[in-house]
């Protein structure tokens, strides 16, 4: 049975890979695993050890931390990574390719939402 927080760093790992443009099998290969135990990560079937998760972290860029955020303190069980919205892979995919674009359009990109969402 999969425990609560396991799945919630399992998301955690399988968003900051996405948003880095980075495959199961290149995560696996830069820690040195099967892309077969980050999939079992990636959906909580699996435990990461304290080593690997340290391994995962150097290799997506990320504090340890950042696996952790979006859990109640106080019952250990996830909250909804930015609002499960990120669970939406048409949302991911807007997201990254928002950052793909240089600042000064995507400022301007940025405007125009806001305007076009104020006026629906």
């Amino acid at each position: 049975m999969k425990h609560p927080v396991d799945s919630h760093v399992g998301k955690r790992i399988r968003h900051r890979r996405w948003m880095v443009g980075m495959t199961q099998q290149q995560l696996a290969d830069q820690v040195g695993i099967k892309f077969q135990q980050i999939q079992k990560y990636e959906t909580g079937m699996n435990r990461v050890s304290a080593s690997r998760l340290w391994n995962i972290a150097e290799a997506l860029g990320v504090a340890i931390s950042f696996f952790f955020e979006g859990l109640d303190d106080l019952r250990e069980v996830p909250r909804g990574v930015e609002g499960d919205m990120l669970a939406d892979k048409e949302a991911l995919e807007l997201v990254r390719s928002y950052y793909a674009i240089p600042e000064a359009q995507r400022r301007r990109l940025f405007d125009l939402a806001r305007v076009l969402s104020e006026a629906a």
